[in-house]
């Protein structure tokens, strides 16, 4: 599997988002998937407002379904999705906090439909990206936003492992996996690399409708529930 990171000029707040991709993406090859971070999707619906100190919390829990205060920020629900303040971002801003973007899914399967056009190829898939934190590991790692094109999960179970000893449980996450290896190349910062595309990734091409459900388990079936419930019950 190869990743290119792709150098591009500041994305303006309003920009078009499909043009600047025309503009930076190199010539794609059938089975390449465009990585978007989910700034720049932002950016291009306009989904930013002038940074305030006094206000940012009252955007905070406009943008949220669930709060839960933490001596270091607030860890909150949106989407069926847990992130640091409703994901609302005031690095690269310019003065202006930038939220999550509007229907994520929706702009993934449009730039796919539109980049399977302009390239004349089958098989696409498009990969916006966020970044999260993980419990009990330091700093924050590339994650899924929204993704169509391809499966996010390859289903283990039920085969065979070398000894020939069938699976019960395991799942790869291959979604995720291939949004935290973007970002490593991508960077956090200054880098300009808002823009990505792997290549000759190992996934299954599909047009079916995709949606974050995929990747997402009920919180009665998280293994790690059982940590939490005991914590709290020693603390």
């Amino acid at each position: 599997m190869e990743i290119i990171p792709i150098k591009t000029r500041i994305f303006k707040e309003s920009d078009d988002l499909f043009g600047f991709l025309r503009a930076n993406l190199p010539l794609l090859k059938s089975g390449d998937i465009v990585v978007v971070t989910s700034k720049i999707v932002a950016l291009a619906q306009g989904r930013t407002v002038l940074f305030s100190p006094k206000e940012k919390y009252k955007w905070i829990k406009k943008e949220s379904d669930q709060i839960i205060k933490t001596p270091w920020a607030y860890l909150t629900l949106r989407e069926k999705r847990w992130c640091v303040s409703a994901g609302i971002d005031e690095s690269n801003g310019r003065g202006r906090l930038i939220f999550l973007p509007n229907a994520p899914f929706s702009v993934a399967k449009n730039l796919q439909k539109k980049l399977k056009k302009f390239y004349g190829l089958k098989k696409i898939g498009v990969l916006i990206t966020d970044t999260r934190s993980t419990p009990l590991r330091a700093g924050v790692i590339g994650s899924t936003l929204a993704y169509f094109g391809f499966s996010p999960m390859k289903d283990y179970v039920g085969k065979k492992d070398l000894f020939g000893r069938k699976f019960k449980f395991v799942k790869s996450n291959i979604v995720d996996a291939l949004a935290a290896a973007a970002g490593v190349t991508m960077g956090e910062g200054a880098e300009r690399k808002p823009i990505a595309v792997i290549r000759n990734a190992n996934v299954y091409f599909t047009q079916k409708k995709q949606s974050l459900a995929k990747v997402l388990i009920r919180p009665e079936k998280d293994l790690y529930r059982f940590i939490y419930r005991r914590i709290r019950s020693t603390s």
